[in-house]
């Protein structure tokens, strides 16, 4: 049983201030760009408001008010949806292809991108899974000799799930989306590690991986290209390195306390993606290195409770949906400042809460409520 039922309130605190943050950065990028585009300074505040924010909150309510059975239940239907969405984008007149790349669908005057909630709702499912296998795992291995100890989650566990991400790799590469592939199979290696699988698992699945992403890299000339400048930018001064090379500049320019909110100049056509891939830079200019470093902050925080309710849930399902939905914000948060400040190549990873996009932020805002819908069970 519960020893509690309340939530966990520096969770809820960081939640908060996280989104806060996205809406004052958003504010200031969305006065720059908009009134040049629409003439409207808060046409892009107002469309993450109206689309992303606000159903993005009530769905997280939902979320959190929904028993976790529901959620474990209806795991594999949430995926099949999800699954399905992903493949309509490549139907004409409901998918949008943009830069060569098929990931949105058009509903109207709504329009979304399908992985980004597949990245929930693989990792709903995976807990599932694998937390209903090892209870069976664990029932039969009772009854069996111990020399078929190894063939029984050889067979039983990790083939079905080399089968489903691979299902969902083959999703990913179609849409020419190997940022969001990236994710979700790291995301989807750690929660299968948790469920204390044999760790020669855990070590073949990173093989293949490693293996599939260097074949990806290879097969396809831009992403070479990409690996290739973000080593040395100066041999694509005016492409791909052109953007490293203004993140660095726009990080720098922040220095230690900013140039104010609304104050960056860095904005005004020189970084490209400021109000998505590369908002974390304005972030940094305007606020400096200290607002930098308390967002930074914020999101290890945020990392450190999610962890924590990990260890501290009654079941196993819960554990893993916790350190999954945790990791995968965390995750995010890496790759995307980290290409920011030239650690890590450009991907098109958004930060999470922050980066400008309904679809990702409703994703973000439903993961949210799951994880102190648990928070409040433990």
């Amino acid at each position: 049983m519960p020893k509690n039922f309340r939530s966990d309130y520096i969770l809820i605190a960081v939640f908060a201030l996280l989104v806060f943050c996205g809406i004052l950065i958003l504010a200031s990028v969305s006065a720059s760009i908009a009134q040049v585009q629409y003439g409207n300074p808060s046409y892009y505040l107002f469309h993450q408001i109206l689309f992303g924010f606000l159903p993005g909150i009530f769905l997280a309510f939902l979320a959190f008010k929904i028993p976790l059975s529901f959620f474990k239940k209806w795991s594999l239907v949430f995926l099949l949806v999800v699954l399905l969405f992903c493949f309509l984008v490549f139907l004409p007149k409901i998918g949008i292809s943009r830069g060569g790349a098929s990931r949105w669908i058009n509903l109207g005057k709504i329009t979304f991108q399908p992985s980004e909630f597949l990245k929930l709702a693989f990792i709903i499912y995976l807990s599932a899974w694998l937390s209903t296998r090892g209870e069976i795992f664990q029932r039969k291995k009772t009854k069996l000799n111990s020399k078929f100890k190894i063939t029984l989650p050889q067979t039983q566990i990790l083939i079905p799930f080399l089968i489903i991400i691979g299902l969902i790799t083959l999703v990913l590469i179609l849409q020419r989306d190997m940022s969001t592939m990236i994710v979700i199979a790291l995301v989807g290696v750690l929660i299968y590690f948790l469920a204390k699988t044999p760790l020669w698992h855990t070590i073949l699945l990173f093989l293949i991986g490693g293996g599939l992403v260097a074949v990806l890299i290879k097969i396809v000339p831009y992403r070479l290209h990409r690996l290739l400048v973000f080593l040395n930018p100066e041999i694509d001064p005016l492409g791909m390195g052109y953007q490293i090379k203004q993140a660095l500049i726009t990080v720098g320019s922040g220095g230690i306390k900013g140039v104010g909110l609304s104050f960056g100049v860095q904005k005004y056509g020189f970084l490209p993606q400021p109000m998505s891939d590369s908002i974390f830079a304005v972030f940094a200019e305007e606020t400096g290195f200290i607002g930098a470093l308390l967002l930074v902050v914020l999101f290890l925080i945020f990392f450190w409770r999610g962890f924590e309710i990990s260890k501290r849930s009654p079941d196993k399902f819960s554990q893993l949906m916790a350190a999954g939905i945790s990791f995968w914000i965390i995750i995010q948060v890496f790759v995307n400042i980290g290409s920011m400040v030239g650690i890590l190549p450009l991907t098109g990873i958004p930060l999470p809460f922050i980066s400008y996009g309904g679809s990702a932020l409703i994703a973000e805002l439903i993961g949210a409520g799951i994880l102190l819908n648990i928070s409040k069970n433990i």
